[in-house]
């Protein structure tokens, strides 16, 4: 059981992501600009430290033992953020990377992120584009849930990553209303990793995704913050900051349905077609509409299914400066509910 680990006085920023490894050896955790590794009780092995960009959701890869995790560099209102909490007068090119942790060096505090030689990075062009494009392509803002699945349709294939948008959530545009998700096979990423040099940002990686894939959810307040594949109900779970357009239910999670092919389609907003998923019939339906989601407060800032129906969320918490989280153990239904299930097995009802 994982009921109530909880990991306290992380002075990085507030949780972003969780991960276990494949073993369930160790947890990661993602502390916006630094990453944890804990034993199972909580106490922790070593951290990554040095980051003064925003470090987001994170995934443990079972091909590699490595855990990727989104990586942003950028000026807007949260990379600067990032620096005045820092003090930091860093000085940067704004860039979307993959930053690819050897996690097997991780084994003391504090190991600097650009030159211990824990941690590469894989440059995201298409990223990068979206956003520079003149008024945000899609109300992209970067980059933020990042997960392994299948391609979909063929859920018992080989894995591959996911990376979704984060989207700026102006209610005044309807251009913004998708999620955007890039799907890239990484079994040839070892020749475009390079370790990072914010003197001098590189710019090594794929020319373009494998496939770009829009979900139609409505408006969302800065897009997919987690992403996490489920082999349970071979779903994406897409876990959101509510959205705040009238129009849209708005809901905090969304599951992707990754049994069927993708679909060319018109995307609504959008004078242009595009590779669509569907969302999964799961959780509430929104009849004005015909979204679905799941009305489920926990999953922003971290999330893990544990492939049998049990699932890890992180609840996030902040004192006098410092962050920290408990990881709570819950039962899916498989169709609407989460239920808690506490550190003797029986579920909170």
């Amino acid at each position: 059981m994982y009921s109530k680990l909880k990991i306290d006085g992380i002075g990085g920023g507030h949780v972003q992501g969780i991960a276990i490894d494949r073993e369930r050896r160790y947890f990661y955790y993602s502390f916006t600009t630094c990453l944890i590794k804990t034993d199972m009780n909580g106490k922790i092995v070593g951290s990554v430290t040095g980051l003064s960009g925003h470090l987001g959701c994170i995934a443990y890869n079972d091909a590699d033992g490595k855990v990727y995790g989104s990586l942003e560099y950028k000026h807007d209102a949260i990379g600067k953020g990032i620096l005045k909490r820092l003090n930091s007068d860093a000085d940067f090119t704004d860039g979307f990377y993959v930053a690819i942790f050897d996690v097997d060096k991780i084994d003391r505090a504090d190991m600097d992120a650009f030159g211990d030689g824990v941690m590469r990075t894989v440059f995201l062009s298409e990223v990068t584009e979206d956003y520079e494009a003149e008024g945000k392509r899609y109300g992209c803002s970067g980059i933020d849930g990042l997960t392994f699945a299948p391609v979909p349709g063929e859920c018992g294939g080989k894995k591959q990553l996911y990376v979704a948008y984060g989207i700026y959530g102006d209610v005044s545009r309807t251009d913004n209303d998708h999620q955007v998700i890039l799907r890239y096979d990484v079994s040839g990423w070892d020749k475009l990793c390079l370790p990072l040099d914010r003197r001098q940002m590189h710019r090594s990686g794929p020319s373009r995704p494998d496939e770009k894939y829009f979900v139609y959810t409505g408006n969302t307040t800065y897009g997919i913050q987690n992403l996490e594949y489920d082999a349970h109900t071979q779903c994406m779970l897409a876990a959101v900051y509510r959205g705040r357009k009238e129009c849209f239910p708005n809901f905090p999670m969304y599951a992707i349905d990754m049994k069927n092919t993708a679909k060319e389609a018109a995307l609504a907003g959008l004078n242009e077609k595009g590779m669509t998923l569907s969302l999964a019939d799961i959780g509430c339906i929104d009849e004005k509409t015909g979204i679905r989601g799941i009305e489920f407060p926990y999953g922003a800032t971290g999330m893990i299914s544990l492939g049998n129906g049990s699932y890890l969320f992180s609840q996030d918490h902040s004192r006098d400066g410092a962050w920290g989280t408990v990881i709570k153990e819950y039962r899916f239904d498989g169709k609407k509910e989460f239920t808690e299930i506490n550190s003797q097995g029986a579920e909170n009802v």
